[in-house]
């Protein structure tokens, strides 16, 4: 039998914690409203989920027999998102102050765009009441805040015309002394779609001392402002959830690419961490090589982790594979100190040469004559046959320097190379021509 059929409503979703706010803050009777429409609604609190972020509305969600998320200052709508989009059947009730709502902009507008089905209630006191009363989005004109002691200048959001504006399907403006906020809250949990409620409240500690505030001053400021208050926005709307599990269902019917594990099939030549820098020019088919080495790597029972670095250009500029092997866990993919570098373009050794420097005495700088003039580094410089570069092999000269590396330092098994190029299967016949020119190299 379901949870829904054994359900019995609750009397109240509220624990018998006394809230922390201050004397006189909105906070609570807006919360003692939202636990009044939990109970009109008669959801199970198992299918209900809070989600909140910093500020003194982010302490609220204690205080339900619900589920709850808190998380950072400004993203409690993307957290809120996230839990809708996977568990669409919950009630994802979203608490941010006008703080958070002030710096998670872009995600107020996300949501109301794709109509995301989550219910927001917005805690608007007009300041940062955790932080000492700095001012908000929603600081009204005029406003004295600890940021703006000589009032400030700048028009208010209005975050229900923003909202509206962009697409949310529910919207309402009222007060926390509003006497049927409960009906207004439950309506929206239940409304299929975003839904926002911006709710204006007095900061006893700071805004409304500040600016002498009272329950009439958000009324008149309302009308000064021109915010409409009620029910503002009231559309029928697909919901984001529902409507991407439609459009998407097709998709889940297509078979899954199988998984295609490497299977340690040859005997590893390696007996400790060994560390390749590779750098050359995009094109060069570095991060290839990288691969190929890691791919043969896994099958000769070695663990491997590979990192590219290049240009936000992609197709220009330097490319610099960093490839890291070893016998147990690599528990950092970054290399500090290189046990060997390969420079094949002007391009890559100017992204490396800094490092050189820096390289132990028993490392391999490996690059062509034409590039290691005035290098600064104790390492052993090994050069490039000039000839190396010619021809057929060239394109593939990173997996050229990776297979005579592999080698001469003993760090792989021919055949395990072999079989990488052929699993690659791309330019393979390239590739395998690199890798055995390679691995005959001589390096001077």
């Amino acid at each position: 039998m379901s949870r829904a059929t054994t359900f019995t409503p609750l009397a109240t979703y509220r624990n018998r914690s006394p809230y922390p706010f201050c004397p006189g803050c909105g906070h609570g009777p807006i919360l003692d409203r939202l636990n009044q429409a939990l109970v009109r609604t008669r959801l199970d609190p198992h299918q209900v989920v809070l989600v909140s972020d910093i500020g003194c509305s982010g302490l609220s969600d204690q205080y339900f027999a619900t589920s709850a998320f808190h998380g950072l200052h400004g993203r409690s709508l993307t957290y809120a998102t996230g839990i809708k989009l996977a568990r669409p059947e919950l009630n994802v009730i979203v608490l941010m102050g006008d703080g958070g709502t002030g710096i998670g902009g872009a995600h107020l507008l996300a949501a109301a765009r794709r109509n995301i089905g989550l219910t927001l209630l917005v805690f608007n006191n007009f300041n940062y009441g955790m932080t000492g009363g700095q001012q908000s989005a929603t600081t009204p004109l005029g406003g004295i805040t600890t940021t703006t002691p000589a009032g400030n200048l700048e028009r208010p959001l209005d975050l229900c015309a923003t909202v509206a504006a962009n697409g949310a399907s529910w919207v309402y403006r009222g007060t926390s002394f509003d006497a049927d906020l409960d009906e207004r809250i439950a309506a929206a949990i239940l409304h299929p779609g975003f839904a926002l409620l911006d709710l204006w409240e007095l900061c006893t500690a700071y805004f409304q001392p500040r600016n002498r505030w009272s329950k009439k001053s958000l009324t008149d400021t309302l009308e000064e402002l021109g915010f409409a208050t009620g029910l503002l926005v009231d559309e029928k709307r697909t919901e984001y959830a529902a409507g991407y599990r439609a459009m998407t269902a097709p998709l889940h019917r297509l078979p899954a690419l199988p998984p295609r594990p490497l299977a340690a099939r040859f005997t590893p030549r390696l007996g400790k961490a060994y560390r390749l820098v590779l750098a050359g020019s995009a094109g060069g088919r570095v991060g290839t090589a990288a691969r190929l080495g890691a791919t043969a790597a896994v099958m000769s029972g070695l663990w491997a982790a590979q990192r590219a670095d290049y240009p936000v250009t992609v197709k220009s500029g330097h490319s610099v594979a960093e490839l890291v092997l070893a016998p147990e866990p690599i528990d950092h993919a970054g290399i500090e100190r290189p046990d060997a570098v390969v420079m094949l373009t002007p391009e890559g050794a100017a992204a490396v040469r800094p490092r050189l420097a820096g390289l132990d005495r028993g490392a391999t700088v490996l690059t062509l004559p034409a590039l290691a003039e005035g290098l600064d580094t104790p390492a052993r410089v090994r050069l490039l046959d000039a000839g190396a570069a010619a021809g057929p092999r060239g394109v593939h000269l990173a997996t050229l320097c990776l297979s005579a590396l592999a080698s001469h330092e003993r760090l792989l098994p021919r055949v395990a190379l072999v079989e990488a190029v052929r699993l690659v299967g791309r330019d393979e016949a390239a590739l395998g021509r690199a890798v055995e020119a390679g691995w005959q190299l001589p390096l001077h």
